[in-house]
């Protein structure tokens, strides 16, 4: 779905017949002057989804930006000022903050994240485990964040998880199946221990993702297999522990907490008195 179409799916969502306290309180063509305002640290993400909600709202609406995607806010930092018609920036703000708060706080945990990383030849990764219809939105949070897109969807990687190997009957086979299509694209395997990671190497994979893997194995794995294919490690990574994981020397961390338990930043708008 394009920004466009999503904005006003939103606002229609918000908004169904009418904003009846907007009704009511009769407010009519009274001009106001609102702000964003940081409440809390953290990296910005969606500031120009937020300047279109408002002018999906009233085109005349003014929207003035004073930060940007992958600044660095503090409390009482002001993001954007918006003027024009008080009852059209009221009809805006909730569904603007949404999308503004929560892209950010996806960008934050990235960030804090990415940092950890820093010193190291490991990237941080994201998943498909998005928000439905928000996935090109989350996703670019990640990387304003510092972080990297794994693949988008079903169709631009193949990636052999438990199931798919169950149902195929073994690694082996599974990689058979793939490789007798001729395909062009990378092909990734899960697996849960050192024998399903002979077992993938020598069936000729591109990248290896070892799943919920302690320390001592990856280890290993990069050891004897980590010149030989890329190597990725998934499951139990939090900011804490991140660097430790890094520092095993794998290719790549994909954490699908990036996108489904970051907490959102906190964003106020306020109007001037």
């Amino acid at each position: 779905m394009r920004v466009n179409e999503l904005i006003k799916a939103a606002l229609a969502e918000d908004l169904g017949a009418g904003d009846v306290t907007n009704l009511y309180l009769d407010l009519g063509a009274l001009l106001g002057r609102a702000f964003m305002v940081a409440k809390a640290k953290g990296v910005l993400a969606g500031v120009e989804i937020a300047r279109q909600v408002f002018q999906a709202v009233d085109e005349d609406l003014k929207v003035t930006i004073y930060r940007k995607d992958g600044d660095v806010v503090a409390p009482k930092d002001e993001i954007m000022r918006i003027e024009g018609k008080a009852s059209n920036i009221l009809m805006g703000e909730r569904v603007a903050l949404n999308f503004l708060q929560r892209m950010s706080g996806i960008a934050t945990l990235t960030h804090a994240m990415s940092q950890a990383l820093k010193g190291t030849n490991t990237k941080l990764l994201d998943t498909r485990k998005t928000t439905p219809l928000l996935r090109h939105l989350e996703k670019y949070a990640v990387r304003v964040g510092g972080g990297y897109n794994h693949r988008f969807g079903l169709f631009d990687m193949v990636m052999l998880k438990e199931n798919h190997i169950r149902a195929a009957g073994d690694i082996t086979a599974a990689v058979q199946r793939i490789k007798a299509h001729n395909t062009t694209y990378k092909v990734e395997v899960e697996v849960t221990n050192m024998q399903e990671l002979d077992e993938a190497v020598a069936a000729g994979v591109d990248r290896v993702m070892l799943d919920n893997m302690g320390l001592n194995s990856i280890r290993a794995a990069v050891k004897k297999h980590g010149d030989k294919v890329e190597l990725e490690i998934s499951g139990g990574v939090t900011p804490k522990n991140i660097a430790k994981y890094a520092s095993t020397g794998v290719h790549y961390i994909s954490s699908g907490a990036i996108t489904h338990s970051y907490q959102s930043l906190d964003i106020s708008l306020l109007f001037e008195e």
